[in-house]
């Protein structure tokens, strides 16, 4: 899967000059939480977040009257707080290295664009979690199974093979590292296979079944 099966296209987008309070008013009205910052040709110059524009508004504290703050508001552009060092990804970027960039870089979502620097999309945290639900069949009933297997060839194969003679099917697989070197955790959603007869079945292969449930 890649970036462009996820991204939120076009995105929503605001201008340099655009004023504070303009900018907040779009990220409520598209319930966005961030807008890249474009010029006149549509190519990235910057990004402002929803923290951004809170953060620069006064706090509730100040002494200033609301006529006061209203005008310093008012007066406020999108380029004095916008951040110009922009993490990006394009749409033929995998969909694994666009979260692996948000987690390194601690954001929450990433402009997409092209080879002349044009925002063609947005890809956020949120389009990574609904990813990360369907690719564990999250909406559909069966058996989840978290195993532990050994980190070697034809496990998975072996698994797969086991499932189907049970008359069972598996309707997704994620592999993550073990607590112990040379472990694999694998966590499965397998149907139309009896929850007790599918770990005693595995058990007896040499697999560790570190939890199963049905959900």
């Amino acid at each position: 899967m890649f970036v462009h099966d996820r991204t939120s296209s076009p995105a929503v987008t605001v201008r340099e000059k655009t004023p504070f309070q303009d900018a907040l008013k779009r990220m409520r009205d598209h319930k966005v939480r961030r807008l890249p910052v474009v010029n006149k040709k549509d190519k990235l110059v910057g990004i402002i977040s929803e923290g951004d524009l809170l953060h620069a508004a006064p706090s509730s504290a100040t002494s200033l009257s609301v006529w006061e703050v209203n005008y310093l508001l008012s007066e406020l552009q999108v380029k004095e707080i916008m951040t110009r060092d922009v993490i990006t990804t394009t749409l033929d970027t995998p969909l694994e290295e666009a979260a692996r960039l948000m987690v390194a870089h601690r954001i929450g979502g990433l402009p997409v664009v092209d080879d002349q620097k044009r925002v063609v999309g947005i890809i956020t945290e949120t389009d990574i979690f609904k990813t990360f639900v369907e690719m564990f069949a999250g909406s559909h009933a069966g058996v989840r199974l978290t195993l532990e297997v050994p980190e070697r060839k034809g496990v998975i194969a072996l698994l797969s093979s086991t499932i189907l003679d049970l008359g069972g099917s598996i309707e997704s697989v994620g592999s993550f590292y073990g607590e112990v070197a040379g472990e694999r955790r694998l966590v499965v959603k397998v149907r139309g296979v009896n929850k007790e007869q599918l770990v005693e079945t595995l058990e007896a292969l040499g697999d560790y079944v570190v939890d199963a449930r049905d959900v």
